[in-house]
């Protein structure tokens, strides 16, 4: 039996400037790492990620900024994903999922 695809569809996040991954990431001008906004990324889909195909990072997100996701389902259980930031790509990727989280 093979696990459903991945449904299209946007939701909105932020990292709350007390979050644990943020002191020393980069002190006095913080910046939300990476894994934290896949974290998101991931639980926003509804799926387990798999594996991770690509992400590209072309913009940085402060703590408290509200982030955008796009997901457009590519086949099989594959999902892309972009995520904008007052209409600036911060993050694209996609991924592959295994089952509905």
């Amino acid at each position: 039996m093979t696990d459903p695809p991945p449904a299209a569809g946007t939701g909105r996040f932020s990292v709350p400037p007390d979050h644990p991954s943020l002191p020393g990431h980069f002190p006095g001008r913080p910046v939300v790492p990476g894994v934290v906004l896949l974290d998101h990324v991931f639980a926003l889909s509804g799926t387990r990620p798999a594996k991770l195909l690509r992400a590209k990072f072309p913009a940085p997100v402060r703590p408290g900024e509200e982030v955008e996701v796009a997901f457009e389902p590519r086949g099989g259980n594959r999902l892309s994903f972009t995520c904008r930031r007052d209409g600036v790509v911060v993050l694209a990727g996609e991924f592959e999922g295994s089952a509905p989280a």
